[in-house]
């Protein structure tokens, strides 16, 4: 089984700070652009906003990159 890592819901996370928090890029503007370009995935489908805000219990993943979950 595959290990899901776990990043803490904090006051207003967008899907661009937790790409980046997570280490999936490692600027903001990285965050933007490959989320723009389509390659991260939001509970498996494809998410191009990156101001899109986040709960608990959604699962962040782009290829080649470990799982995340968003947990609180």
């Amino acid at each position: 089984m595959t290990k899901i890592n776990e990043i803490p819901l904090l006051d207003g996370l967008t899907l661009a700070r937790a790409v980046k928090a997570c280490g999936l890029a490692e600027t903001g503007g990285q965050a933007k652009l490959v989320i723009r370009e389509g390659m991260v995935l939001v509970n498996g489908s494809v998410e191009t906003r990156p101001g899109t805000q986040l709960a608990a219990g959604d699962t962040i993943s782009m290829e080649g990159h470990p799982a995340w979950r968003v947990t609180g």
